[in-house]
């Protein structure tokens, strides 16, 4: 059974950091050398986020008038491709040769009359000021949401459903392939008189990932982020670090929707259906996540909730 793992938007660009290759690239090395080190002793899938990149693209798509803006789920289709082609060759460039990497474009099936379609949560593109955000949102009628001290475009966030590579991606990781898929949650899209088609939205990569690992029957389902454990009441002076946790005491804890929540619905599910741990944690502690040393360990094991302030 492989271990799948979900790379948080830190591992291709750190907050702040100008959306360019050069700085992506630089932290697809950073996040390769972790992944090889988990290589070395299990079978390895490999999801990850295009937010910002997905975002980019429909800016830069904006600009160009003579034709109508690409729809999110083309612009998908491309981050996907850019980013599993730089996993592919970081990674291959650490690992032995004679292991084999493959990017999987993955269509997952949403339900078109999904609520999410009337409530856009999913942050994507880059961050922005609050008057800017404004600004922004007046011109091209764009969703604007907080996200920490500054803004962000939102957009439709449905449910994935199905995948629809997952014997080809079962295939490729009975044969040990290193397997990147479900990239950026998925191309979304839909059903209509039995044939499929793009739908606008941006899908979870955490809830698309526990679909990924679900399916799969993985051993371990992990998400990596930019902070070390779950917090509550992260950011403020009573924030306290989660080391492990209960799925069913987990979920009663308020998680914002648009960040840390879809992380825990994700966990929590992948927990249940398999009875395997869950974790949630820093790129750099990758291996001691694994391990079960470090980030915040989430299973049937647990006794309800262990807090902790780190450092204490």
């Amino acid at each position: 059974m492989p271990i799948v793992i979900a790379l948080g938007g830190n591992a291709l660009l750190q907050r702040g950091q100008v959306l360019n290759a050069e700085n992506q690239r630089d932290n697809i090395r950073v996040a390769a050398r972790q992944l090889a080190r988990v290589h070395e002793n299990h079978k390895l899938v490999i999801a990850h986020g295009n937010g910002p990149q997905v975002g980019l693209l429909a800016l830069m798509d904006q600009a160009y008038h003579p034709v109508d803006p690409y729809p999110l789920d083309v612009l998908g289709a491309e981050t996907v491709g850019m980013i599993g082609y730089m996993i592919e060759q970081e990674l291959g460039n650490i690992i032995p040769d004679e292991d084999h990497i493959v990017t999987v474009l993955t269509q997952v099936v949403v339900d078109p009359n999904d609520p999410a379609f009337e409530k856009p949560t999913k942050p994507v593109g880059p961050i922005y000021q609050r008057r800017e955000a404004e600004r922004l949102k007046k011109e091209k009628g764009w969703a604007i949401a907080p996200d920490g001290a500054y803004y962000r475009r939102v957009v439709p966030s449905p449910e994935p459903q199905q995948i629809i590579e997952i014997d080809v991606i079962r295939l490729l990781v009975r044969e040990n392939i290193v397997t990147i898929c479900a990239g950026g949650g998925g191309i979304p899209t839909a059903f209509r008189d039995g044939r499929l088609y793009g739908v606008e939205a941006v899908i979870d990569k955490d809830l698309a990932a526990s679909l990924l690992a679900r399916s799969l029957k993985a051993r371990q389902f992990v998400m990596l982020t930019d902070v070390d454990y779950v917090y509550l009441d992260f950011g403020t002076p009573e924030q306290r670090a989660i080391r492990a946790a209960h799925p069913d005491a987990l979920e009663k804890l308020p998680f914002d929707a648009g960040s840390m929540g879809p992380k825990i619905r994700g966990a929590c599910r992948f927990v249940r259906e398999t009875g395997c741990r869950s974790a949630i944690g820093n790129l750099g502690e990758l291996n001691d996540i694994v391990a079960g040393r470090a980030g915040t360990q989430i299973s049937m094991d647990a006794k309800g909730i262990e807090f902790f302030k780190p450092g204490e």
